[in-house]
């Protein structure tokens, strides 16, 4: 065994992982998933045995050779809580030590909603969420919008609550709850919920598409969050986009965000008031047809077309209300990119509606709090 305490804690945090993510179930199986000599690994399970966080059972007789263990991660372990916000709500999940969600908040926002009121309503949220939890409390994962910086644990800018501005979220938050918390754009926890809880478990190269009131993406690559050098990979929402009367340009969420999308298919002004359940609003356009569909899947797929040449992911996991138009909605993306952008033949762009409902960021925020977790 490694004597160094820093490396122990971390391969023993691995390990953790292996077993939660279901790639390992015995001694053997996480020896060689992590390298490590059986006699190694076994060292490591039997201290998180002891210690409360795995469980061994179920002696499996085969037909030939010593029966097999089965290792399991113990629920009751601890907690971790998940937050994700955005302009107009907070959502919330627990989840137990072994990646199962055992409770939920959701907390309107008001429409003058400034940085103090959502930092309150995210430590009610997390406040409740501890009444009904079984162990510790052991970390905190926290989805925020716009530009992040996690290594601080700062919200640095959100375009969409006008003060939002070098928030200290996990100060804030560990200073409430004593507890570890890790902080990231909520779109990348996205991509952390689509790899524990959706479609993402097998691959390397995805993004998260999330048109909601702006437009974001995440991106994975080599099975690794991507988040750039200032943490602001993935903010296409703002490039500019079409020149306006003024001499200046919009920028893309002007056109391709969920609200505009909206305001686009149902033919009202730019300034129309948004529907309190875009999603809802959404859906009757799902079957769509003429000029303003075949504009906005144009739009879409010139945009994401030039980011497939650039990353050549994939898929692309759409979130967010857009969703409701279903999978029409991204096959005619797709089948209209190989158009515009001939050169996609041998690279294809592929886009699917996320399985993933409105508390995808909150899970994904659980889940970066699960992939953080350290043994004391």
């Amino acid at each position: 065994m490694r004597k160094n305490p820093t490396d122990q804690r971390q391969l023993i945090a691995e390990a953790v992982l292996h077993v939660r993510g279901g790639q390992a179930n015995s001694r053997s199986t996480l020896a060689a998933l992590m390298g490590l000599s059986r006699s190694t690994a076994g060292l490591y399970v039997d201290q998180l045995i002891a210690s409360g966080h795995l469980h061994e059972s179920g002696l499996e007789q085969g037909a030939m050779g010593r029966p097999k263990r089965t290792l399991t991660t113990a629920p009751d372990a601890g907690w971790f809580a998940g937050v994700e916000f955005n302009a107009e709500r907070v959502q919330a999940v627990r989840v137990d030590f072994s990646g199962r969600v055992t409770g939920r908040q959701t907390k309107p926002l008001p429409a003058d909603a400034n940085s103090r009121a959502v930092m309150q309503e995210i430590k009610s949220a997390v406040s409740i969420l501890a009444r009904h939890a079984t162990g510790p409390l052991l970390s905190i994962g926290a989805g925020a919008p716009g530009v992040v910086d996690p290594r601080r644990g700062v919200g640095l800018y959100y375009a969409f609550i006008p003060d939002w501005r070098n928030v200290p979220i996990a100060k804030a938050l560990g200073d409430r709850f004593k507890a570890p918390v890790a902080v990231d754009n909520n779109l990348r926890t996205i991509a952390l919920a689509e790899k524990w809880f959706g479609g993402g478990r097998d691959l390397d190269h995805y993004a998260i598409l999330g048109p909601r009131a702006g437009f974001g993406m995440a991106m994975v690559q080599h099975g690794r969050l991507t988040s750039g050098a200032h943490h602001a990979a993935g903010e296409i929402g703002l490039w500019p986009w079409r020149a306006t009367t003024g001499g200046g340009y919009e920028e893309l969420h002007d056109a391709l965000s969920s609200t505009a999308i909206w305001r686009r298919l149902a033919g009202v002004p730019a300034r129309a008031k948004t529907p309190a359940n875009l999603r809802t609003a959404l859906a009757p356009f799902a079957n769509a047809a003429g000029a303003r569909w075949d504009e906005i899947v144009a739009d879409y797929a010139r945009v994401l077309g030039c980011v497939q040449l650039l990353l050549d992911l994939e898929v692309y996991f759409l979130h967010g209300p857009l969703t409701a138009l279903g999978g029409r909605f991204c096959e005619g993306i797709a089948a209209a990119a190989l158009r515009l952008v001939p050169a996609l033949g041998d690279n294809p762009l592929r886009v699917v509606p996320s399985t993933l409902n409105d508390e995808a960021g909150a899970l994904g925020a659980a889940s970066m709090a699960m992939e953080a977790w350290m043994p004391g």
